[in-house]
């Protein structure tokens, strides 16, 4: 049998080849819009979903494809689809799902954005979301109704940095026949694959550690290829005739890669939320260095973590590396590799003192963002989690003195100076 490539090999080949015209070794920028069909049958074809190929770049682009494929095989997943953003991939995936006055149990440890985008932006649409506490994935249960359509987690949830207990939480979707919609953003499959725990569908803000160099935009939806979309009903956008497309019934058509299908012919051809060629090859680009990254993000954060928890201005440090940590034996479980990069500590002087650290960092840079080759700092509470309430704050892990990181690739005694002269001051 032939050799089943590594993790390493598929980040850099997987999905392309040598340009067929030119024989650029590189996937080459497909910068169009539009593709020449090959004569009327050929266009009535590709619209009508009976054949495979490019209309419009709105739906689908040669560079996106190689970017799709790639990460399909990495998250060993039927399919991917790449699109503008890890919101606009939460958008499709619940478009494809949803139906006004339906329901899905979300866990409360998430990004603020995503806690902001379910919370609000979502019931425009009639959607409800739930909270449920992944330290108890039982608490699930009592969540659910006829009503519910899918659990949503992040497998390493921002910005805790705490490993969840996937199969867990896929035990809870598995008895009540729905989904499990896992964020892999924090973990990259380098360090966790969803799917090999019990997830359906796995989505990425590719923007962090996939693309990671802080430069583009994107998002992914993975196909899991492991749930059965036509047994409950509850699925009407798979399971029942597309009236757009004759009649044809999407689940039956395509598969274990429907939803993949769901989400572009349904949800990105009508939303809209394309990824630019362009963004797709520079994400691309840096795909192919991820596992060099990842190691290298990870063993810089372990030691910023040790140093951090003897420092007499820190009062907690909420990394699984930590073997005191609470979540250390689930990384064990799901992580061998390396507990992450992201990750919170709280400061014993609280939130004026979190104000002072993030302003007199030099090497770090204050933004919003994750999984940048540089490293990164933000306040939560004054920053990305200010739009919630204190008990939404506290719930997600963003109390008034927490501080979260993102440990970058940098040589890791020039990170560390950087907090202490910052510590010091604040």
């Amino acid at each position: 049998m032939p050799r089943e490539p590594g993790f390493s090999t598929l980040a850099i080949h997987a999905g392309a080849q040598p340009d067929l015209t030119t024989g650029a070794r590189a996937t080459p920028i497909y910068q169009t819009t539009s593709y020449v069909f090959e004569n009327s049958e050929h266009a009535a074809s590709l619209f009508g979903l009976k054949a495979f190929g490019n209309i419009y770049t709105r739906i689908m682009n040669p560079t996106q494809a190689v970017l799709e494929e790639r990460l399909a095989a990495l998250e060993q997943g039927t399919a991917a689809v790449a699109v503008a953003s890890g919101h606009a991939a939460q958008l499709l995936v619940f478009h494809a799902l949803m139906r006004p006055g339906d329901n899905f149990v979300a866990a409360r440890r998430l990004y603020g954005g995503s806690i902001n985008q379910f919370s609000h932006s979502f019931r425009n649409f009639g959607w409800e979301v739930r909270w449920g506490n992944t330290d108890e994935p039982e608490s699930f249960d009592a969540l659910i109704d006829e009503r519910t359509r899918a659990i949503f987690i992040e497998s390493l949830a921002n910005p805790g940095g705490n490993f969840v207990d996937i199969e867990a939480v896929s035990n809870v979707a598995q008895r009540h026949g729905i989904p499990l919609i896992v964020d892999n953003t924090l973990a990259t499959p380098y360090l966790v694959r969803p799917i090999e725990h019990g997830a359906d569908i796995v989505i990425h803000s590719l923007t962090k550690f996939i693309g990671g160099h802080g430069n583009s935009m994107g998002g992914v939806v993975v196909d899991g290829g492991t749930f059965d979309w036509s047994k409950s009903g509850n699925y009407p956008m798979l399971s029942e005739a597309r009236p757009e497309y004759g009649g044809m019934v999407l689940h039956e058509t395509f598969g274990n890669f429907a939803l993949a299908i769901a989400v572009r012919v349904l949800g990105l051809r009508d939303l809209g939320p394309s990824i630019s060629p362009f963004n797709a090859f520079m994400i691309l680009t840096g795909l192919e260095t991820l596992p060099l990254r990842m190691q290298r993000h990870c063993d810089n954060a372990m030691k910023v973590a040790h140093w951090l928890a003897a420092h007499p201005k820190v009062a907690w440090v909420s990394y699984p590396g930590l073997p005191s940590d609470a979540n250390h034996s689930l990384y064990r479980r799901h992580s061998p590799k390396g507990a992450g990069a992201v990750f919170t500590f709280g400061l014993k002087d609280g939130y004026e003192a979190g104000i002072r650290l993030v302003e007199g960092l030099a090497l770090f840079s204050h933004l919003a963002n994750i999984g940048d080759t540089r490293s990164l700092v933000i306040h939560p509470a004054s920053a990305t989690h200010r739009q919630l309430t204190d008990e939404q704050k506290r719930a997600a892990g963003a109390g008034s003195e927490v501080i979260r990181i993102s440990v970058g690739i940098e040589d890791v005694a020039d990170i560390i100076a950087d907090l202490e002269q910052a510590l010091n001051k604040a």
